[in-house]
């Protein structure tokens, strides 16, 4: 058995050397110590799954001495739940995505990794997060455009069922309605912004079967301070370099029948800055 001085800089070498860093809370119904604290926002839920997991995985790693690899995946082997194939159809996998990157391949890369962690060949509905793309006061769908066409190559490609959004007024999600090729099946408004859907919004969305869903998620979900500081609460101080955040999946498992979350959890991916 090495030395724990040898494998910490073993462990501190495969972070210096990683470009890219993929991380997987696994199953957080299932994680009790989170269960013991209970985050009082969105931002500190991810906050604090990503330090935990960070540090289980850390203390658990043997890195190699040589072939370090450039993209590391973090994840937590027993704390995951896939999905297995005679369960499939009593389940609905949903997911909400988070852009902090432009670039239409961050959605492939991000549903890929969810559908291979969940083993799953399709997820039933994707939400995406626009207000990274658009700004808080965007009269104009066109910063959006370019990942929705993304989100319905993947309906075309079966990859997901239905695609919605959030945060859009009634005015950008009629654009979006009216341009889109794949329609959107749902749009989410913050709770913190508005006690009564818009009359307007709620007119529109109910003529062309549009879903209005609640949520409470922050305009912006995590600073990149805030994910510097857990990468490196983390990884014990370890981790080197300037960490950026290009995507975060938040998903859940719902068993249909009865309404009860199976299972949710976090999926993000990360790169190192170029120094």
């Amino acid at each position: 058995m090495d030395p724990p001085n040898v494998n910490m800089e073993a462990k501190k070498m495969l972070l210096s050397h990683a470009k890219t860093l993929r991380l997987h809370t696994g199953n957080l119904v299932n994680r009790t110590r989170l269960k013991k604290k209970c985050p009082c926002s969105p931002s500190e839920e991810l906050q604090e799954c990503i330090q935990a997991t960070l540090s289980s995985w850390v203390s658990t790693i043997q890195p190699p001495m040589k072939d370090l690899p450039d993209t590391l995946d973090c994840n937590i082997p027993q704390a995951t739940d896939a999905i297995i194939p005679e369960e499939r159809e009593e389940l609905k996998v949903s997911a909400k995505l988070f852009l902090f990157e432009s670039g239409q391949s961050s959605i492939s890369d991000a549903v890929e990794m969810a559908c291979q962690t969940l083993a799953v060949s399709q997820l039933d509905s994707v939400i995406i997060a626009p207000r990274g793309l658009l700004g808080s006061d965007s009269q104009t769908l066109a910063p959006l455009q370019p990942a929705w066409e993304e989100l319905e190559a993947l309906v075309h490609s079966q990859r997901i069922a239905a695609i919605g959004t959030s945060d859009l007024d009634k005015d950008l999600l009629e654009q979006l309605y009216n341009w889109a090729q794949v329609k959107p099946s749902s749009n989410q408004v913050n709770l913190a912004s508005c006690c009564v859907m818009p009359p307007d919004l709620t007119a529109f969305a109910k003529e062309f079967d549009i879903q209005l869903l609640t949520h409470n998620d922050p305009t912006e979900l995590i600073s990149a301070a805030t994910f510097q500081e857990a990468m490196q609460e983390g990884t014990q101080h370890l981790s080197v370099g300037d960490w950026r955040l290009e995507w975060v999946l938040r998903y859940s498992i719902i068993v249909k029948s009865r309404g009860i979350i199976k299972a949710m959890g976090y999926l993000f991916s990360a790169r190192k800055a170029d120094l």
